[in-house]
Protein backbone atom coordinates (compact mmCIF):
# COMPACT_ATOMS: atom_id res chain seq x y z
CA UNK A 1 0.00 0.00 0.00
CA UNK A 2 1.30 3.22 -0.55
CA UNK A 3 1.04 6.05 1.66
CA UNK A 4 -0.22 9.86 0.89
CA UNK A 5 2.13 13.22 1.73
CA UNK A 6 1.70 12.83 5.21
CA UNK A 7 1.00 16.20 7.06
CA UNK A 8 0.72 15.46 10.26
CA UNK A 9 3.30 12.73 11.10
CA UNK A 10 2.43 12.58 15.03
CA UNK A 11 -1.10 11.50 14.04
CA UNK A 12 0.03 8.94 11.76
CA UNK A 13 2.73 7.59 14.18
CA UNK A 14 0.09 7.54 16.78
CA UNK A 15 -2.06 5.24 14.83
CA UNK A 16 0.79 2.87 13.99
CA UNK A 17 1.41 2.41 17.79
CA UNK A 18 -2.22 1.28 18.02
CA UNK A 19 -2.13 -1.36 15.21
CA UNK A 20 -2.01 -4.94 16.86
CA UNK A 21 0.48 -6.59 14.35
CA UNK A 22 3.64 -5.21 12.89
CA UNK A 23 3.65 -2.05 10.58
CA UNK A 24 6.28 -1.86 8.07
CA UNK A 25 7.78 0.76 5.87
CA UNK A 26 9.97 -0.20 2.63
CA UNK A 27 11.21 2.81 0.92
CA UNK A 28 12.43 3.10 -2.69
CA UNK A 29 16.17 2.13 -1.79
CA UNK A 30 14.24 -1.62 -0.44
CA UNK A 31 14.74 -0.43 3.06
CA UNK A 32 12.52 -2.13 5.83
CA UNK A 33 11.98 0.09 8.62
CA UNK A 34 9.78 -1.09 11.55
CA UNK A 35 7.81 1.35 12.49
CA UNK A 36 6.83 -0.09 16.08
CA UNK A 37 10.15 1.21 16.46
CA UNK A 38 10.87 4.57 18.07
CA UNK A 39 14.42 4.78 16.49
CA UNK A 40 12.57 3.69 12.78
CA UNK A 41 10.03 6.08 13.24
CA UNK A 42 12.74 9.17 13.78
CA UNK A 43 14.56 7.75 10.65
CA UNK A 44 10.86 7.79 8.90
CA UNK A 45 10.45 11.01 9.79
CA UNK A 46 13.85 12.60 9.07
CA UNK A 47 13.73 10.89 5.48
CA UNK A 48 10.65 10.88 4.27
CA UNK A 49 8.39 13.42 6.04
CA UNK A 50 10.09 16.12 5.96
CA UNK A 51 12.26 15.51 2.66
CA UNK A 52 8.62 15.03 1.46
CA UNK A 53 10.31 11.86 -0.77
CA UNK A 54 7.65 9.31 -0.58
CA UNK A 55 8.11 7.89 -4.23
CA UNK A 56 8.46 4.03 -4.13
CA UNK A 57 7.63 4.14 -0.52
CA UNK A 58 5.34 1.47 0.70
CA UNK A 59 3.29 0.53 4.12
CA UNK A 60 3.15 -3.32 4.80
CA UNK A 61 1.08 -4.53 7.76
CA UNK A 62 1.20 -7.94 9.41
CA UNK A 63 -2.50 -7.51 10.46
CA UNK A 64 -5.05 -6.27 7.86
CA UNK A 65 -7.50 -5.36 11.01
CA UNK A 66 -5.21 -2.76 11.61
CA UNK A 67 -6.17 -1.14 7.99
CA UNK A 68 -8.79 0.72 9.13
CA UNK A 69 -6.42 2.89 12.26
CA UNK A 70 -4.25 3.61 8.99
CA UNK A 71 -6.49 4.40 6.08
CA UNK A 72 -6.94 8.14 6.23
CA UNK A 73 -3.09 7.62 5.48
CA UNK A 74 -3.23 5.62 2.26
CA UNK A 75 -3.43 6.36 -1.31
CA UNK A 76 -6.73 4.51 -2.56
CA UNK A 77 -6.73 3.67 -6.18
Amino acid sequence: MRIKNIQEPTRFFSAVNHCKGQVELTTGEGDKLNLKSTLCQYIALTQMFQDKNIDGVELHLSDPQDYPLLAEFLVTE
